[in-house]
């Protein structure tokens, strides 16, 4: 799109530098008198200006046109970028209630093998220690 607007650019200045050496010279090597060639040239600066306001008014509107088509697609890009991201930050929070889920559910799960194996463990120590006194006590 720059290369575009560099080539336009250089399409309107050349021009406009061709009128006005093409107007300069004509003017110059036409048989007029003074007063006569001074007209024609204030006539041809004269036109020449009015065609330098029309492009630069014409340059004008294509650059707005450029900058409100820049703000309505840079707008568009972050509602865009607002839509995934709101929906990343849902699956994201979906996935860490899964693990939290899961997680408490393995917690539980181990802390329950731990008492039951800790209630199998003291039962065993307990008839160890019976065991044993009733042992002493025999002998």
């Amino acid at each position: 799109m720059q290369d575009d607007n560099g080539l336009g650019r250089g399409l309107i200045v050349g021009f406009l530098t061709g009128t006005i050496v093409g107007s300069i010279i004509a003017l110059l090597y036409a048989p007029k008198s003074g007063t006569e060639l001074r007209r024609d040239l204030r006539e041809k600066s004269e036109d020449f200006f009015e065609d330098a306001e029309n492009v630069i008014e014409e340059a004008k509107g294509k650059a707005n046109e450029l900058i409100n088509d820049g703000k309505k697609k840079s707008e568009k890009l972050v509602a865009d970028a607002k839509v995934k991201v709101d929906a990343l930050l849902k699956e994201a929070e979906k996935i860490l209630k899964e693990a939290k889920e899961k997680t408490s559910s393995y917690l539980d799960t181990g802390k329950s093998k731990v008492e039951e194996e800790g209630e199998k463990i003291k039962t065993a120590i307990k008839a160890g220690v019976e065991t044993y006194k009733s042992a002493k006590e025999k002998a």
